[in-house]
């Protein structure tokens, strides 16, 4: 066992949410839904499932100063300073840079989990095993570690991790190469192959390693911090990041650090994993009817449909008869009906022209 004091977590809950368009929107996405009406959030979930074996003060969330009060208000007992607030939209790269840094500066021992905060993990139990089994490796290795899953359909929205030699570590291998979002004709192929797995977007690495990762790839903003600084405070470190943020790229950590590094592992987790930032992705997590359709806290009628996934607000009734494979969702006067396959990229491309068409209420 690694030393639990050591052991962090950093939650990202910045994204907006596009991919469950018209439900997840941006002044409300996804992650701070309760989507299925289970009593908690996303967020709070992903919350409640590392607080069983990461200590509370080692659990740090980052986001943008449009959802802080969402995060103040669904996580009230995340102190301030584990609140990394980004004061102008960035993809995943500079937070976890900017976590890494304000860890280093607590524990130089630190081992980090980062996690998105939009997953469904059905094995609880499998699931912790696998996390301590990853913080011992990142431990005792100068490496980064990820996550895959082996996949069940030639999904165009995940990334693809593909496994290469064998760690000392049984279960933990190198990875060969990292593919984002492939088309169809090269996803079909790599599920066939069986050499790639699906990328959880679950990274793992000791804090040094981290840093000196992030270092390589992104600009030196909290290098120069460091020269600059007398003494640090955590005050002076978010004045100078809300300054200074804007000259990071908006870059993911998948692209920025992870396919850029050299020292990249990958362990095939088997805990119940679900992206639920996708239509099909929650499809796939959620329990389906007799012609397999999945009906979500809604009212509906269904006749000679199947392989629908329906999502209506309270109060609405839908008919729906000989659909197969849509999905059927409205929200705040948007209704949505488009084919379940590809429907990640589908919705995207109509966020967009909502967007320029009817202006930003819409999405």
């Amino acid at each position: 066992m690694t030393n639990t004091a050591n052991n962090y977590c950093v939650i990202l809950a910045g994204g907006k949410g596009k991919r469950l368009w018209p439900v997840s929107r941006e002044e409300y996405p996804k992650q701070f839904l309760d989507f299925f009406s289970e009593g908690h959030t996303q967020l709070q979930q992903t919350y409640d499932r590392f607080l069983q074996f990461i200590p509370k003060e080692n659990i740090f969330v980052t986001s943008s100063k449009q959802y802080l009060e969402l995060v103040r208000e669904q996580l009230p007992d995340v102190c301030e300073d584990n609140l990394l607030v980004e004061p102008i939209h960035r993809n995943t790269a500079p937070c976890v840079a900017w976590a890494a840094y304000r860890i280093s500066k607590i524990n130089p021992k630190a081992n980090i989990i980062v996690t998105p905060s939009d997953q469904s993990i059905t094995k609880i139990d499998a699931f912790e095993e696998d996390m301590q089994i990853g913080l011992r490796f990142v431990a005792n290795h100068d490496a980064l570690l990820t996550f895959g899953i082996q996949p069940t359909r030639p999904e165009q929205a995940y990334g693809y991790i593909q496994e290469g030699d064998v760690s000392d570590y049984e279960n933990i291998r190198q990875v060969r190469a990292f593919t984002e979002k492939p088309d169809r004709t090269f996803a079909e192929m790599f599920v066939e192959s069986g050499e790639w797995l699906w990328n959880t977007g679950l990274y793992l690495s000791n804090v040094d390693y981290l840093i000196q990762s992030s270092c390589n790839f992104l600009p030196v903003v909290l290098r120069n911090f460091e020269q600059d600084l007398t003494a640090y405070s955590i005050a002076a470190e978010n004045d100078y990041v809300k300054q200074n943020y804007i000259s990071y790229p908006n870059m993911s950590i998948d692209f920025g650090i992870f396919e850029k590094s050299e020292n990249v592992y990958v362990m095939k987790g088997n805990f119940g994993w679900a992206d639920l930032g996708t239509w099909h992705g929650i499809y796939e997590a959620k329990a389906r009817s007799v012609d397999d359709n999945v009906i979500i806290d809604s009212e509906v009628f269904i006749d000679n449909a199947k392989n629908n996934i329906v999502k209506l607000p309270k109060g609405k009734l839908a008919i729906i008869e000989g659909l197969e494979g849509f999905i059927v969702a409205e929200n705040d006067g948007v209704l949505v009906i488009c084919k379940k396959d590809n429907s990640s990229s589908t919705i995207r491309k109509y966020v967009n022209e909502v967007q320029l068409k009817y202006g930003i209420d819409k999405v």
